[in-house]
């Protein structure tokens, strides 16, 4: 089934701890390659739109978590982001908080853990 990330409330709450696992795991990112790889982890099954992307990424810079470069690429400019220390701090935190909402959810609704 496929969900775009834009209008399913439930991974709205979780883009910013997405973002933040991905950078950490992948150096810097630019904002395409960070939707094709949400696509890519999801076997297609969440598309994260530029919609939901950009405001959560200006939202994460403006906070200080994360910082900018641009490059010349194919003679396009190209912005990356990447984790500043604080932001490289925030990620074991948000990813706690996210396993410990799943396990508070799947108890509520009886959903069994996936494998």
């Amino acid at each position: 089934m496929f969900v775009p990330m834009s209008t399913n409330p439930l991974l709205k709450g979780t883009l910013q701890t997405i973002i933040l696992k991905l950078l950490e795991d992948n150096r810097q990112m630019y904002g395409y390659e960070i939707t094709q790889k949400v696509k890519e982890i999801t076997a297609g099954e969440i598309k994260l739109t530029e919609g939901a992307l950009y405001p959560a990424l200006h939202k994460l810079e403006a906070e200080g978590m994360l910082e900018t470069t641009t490059e010349i690429v194919d003679s396009r400019v190209r912005k990356y982001y990447r984790l500043t220390e604080q932001g490289g701090n925030q990620v074991a935190g948000k990813l706690n908080e996210a396993q410990a909402f799943i396990e508070q959810l799947q108890a509520l609704l009886n959903l069994k853990p996936a494998l």
